[in-house]
């Protein structure tokens, strides 16, 4: 799934999700290593979620961002739940949907014709992929993507209780041209393997505990983190994924620097070929500039694609502006 915000800039990751408070790092970490890889991004909602407008049959509606609480009296907190009750349900029975909308509780009168239309536009989990930040090793924790994930049918951060990132391999790429984002065709290696779970979805990433073993960084070692006032305009690179599982590094060139953020332009004529500018996906990419650990692509201009912006490490750190 992927979503799209059509102005002057983009989002990278792909898929859906909401806030959940999280207990910031205890300090700010001096060394990390840079990653670079896909990641297959998994959330588990709180609760059934409608993703669009659905007509019943009385001529009332279902609402994007409604959620599941019962129906009739049968608690409904995951799609299984919401299976049983059709599976259940007599052709000619009635139901009652209740269903949280805001701060407000409705009901509304349904039929086991209406939970079967309706079906495609309900869902307890949401599925995506992005890139792999950093690990901290001293913490055993990571970051990824560089900004929130929004829900492009909701058109907020949904509510959810768990998730899991894993590592991802790319099959496919559908190139970038100017006005329309290219983006990854990827699949999830071992769904049973997760790198880590997800703590938190804050402004400047997702976050969570580390709890893979096996995978390596680009670098050896840890990088020391670049201040903010140290990223200047001039040669850097990005380590990302564009084929398969191996990370590879790609020439940029910082073309600004302004405030908490700074903009740049790809230069790798082997880059601009395969993917033609950048991808959805590729947010979360590590920047390198002058052997420190600069900062992390966020966003991509739709009308040039081979212009993004990025975020420094130490604001990504932060979580929260």
């Amino acid at each position: 799934m992927r979503w799209i915000k059509r102005s002057i800039v983009v989002y990278l990751a792909v898929l859906f999700v909401l806030l959940l408070p999280f207990q910031a790092f205890a300090a700010k970490a001096e060394k990390l290593i840079p990653m670079g890889h896909s990641i297959g991004i998994h959330m588990n909602l709180k609760g059934v979620f409608v993703i669009n407008d659905v007509l019943l049959d009385d001529e009332k509606w279902l609402k994007a961002g409604d959620v599941f609480k019962q129906i009739d009296s049968k608690p409904i907190k995951t799609m299984t739940d919401f299976d049983d009750v059709i599976t259940n349900l007599p052709e000619d029975r009635k139901v009652i949907l209740s269903v949280k909308r805001g701060n407000q509780t409705v009901d509304l009168e349904s039929s086991k014709k209406d939970l079967q239309n309706f079906y495609p536009f309900v869902r307890d989990r949401t599925e995506g992929i992005g890139t792999l930040t950093y690990i901290d090793p001293e913490k055993g924790e990571y970051g990824a993507l560089g900004h929130q994930i929004i829900d492009a049918a909701l058109k907020s951060p949904p509510s959810f209780s768990t998730g899991s990132i894993y590592l991802a391999t790319i099959e496919q790429i559908k190139k970038s041209v100017p006005g329309n984002p290219g983006y990854k065709i990827s699949s999830i290696l071992k769904e049973d393997h997760p790198l880590g779970d997800i703590q938190s979805n804050e402004i400047y990433g997702i976050f969570g505990d580390w709890q893979s073993s096996t995978l390596t960084g680009a670098f050896p070692e840890p990088l020391e983190i670049m201040r903010e006032d140290e990223v200047k305009p001039g040669k850097a690179t990005i380590y990302t994924t564009i084929e398969g599982e191996t990370v590879e590094q790609f020439s940029i060139a910082i073309t600004s620097v302004k405030g908490s953020s700074f903009q740049f332009e790809l230069t790798d004529k082997e880059l601009i070929s395969k993917t033609g500018g950048i991808l959805q996906g590729m947010s979360g990419s590590p920047i390198i500039q002058n052997g420190k650990f600069a900062g992390v692509i966020t966003h991509m201009f739709v009308e040039d694609p081979l212009k993004g912006a990025a975020l420094p490490m130490t604001k990504m750190l932060k979580k929260q502006p």
